[in-house]
């Protein structure tokens, strides 16, 4: 499955780095965190992490698979 982690916010460079196994990509107000992400733990564990940096996260959706 793959998903968008919409946050609040451009994140900074050790933030992103703290999602290696997510791309980004940063808009004026908020960032975009997508990826393949295995299975409910795993994504709990990604919006677990956001909280824990500070995150406020504003949508989460499950996005089409790539190909």
């Amino acid at each position: 499955m793959r998903y968008e982690i919409r946050v609040d916010g451009q994140m900074t460079e050790p933030l992103v780095k703290a999602f290696p196994e997510l791309d980004h990509v940063l808009l004026a107000d908020q960032t975009i965190l997508f990826g393949a992400v295995v299975d409910e733990a795993q994504l709990y564990g990604l919006l677990a992490r956001c909280r824990s940096l500070g995150l406020r996260v504003l949508e989460i959706r499950q996005t089409p698979s790539a190909g």
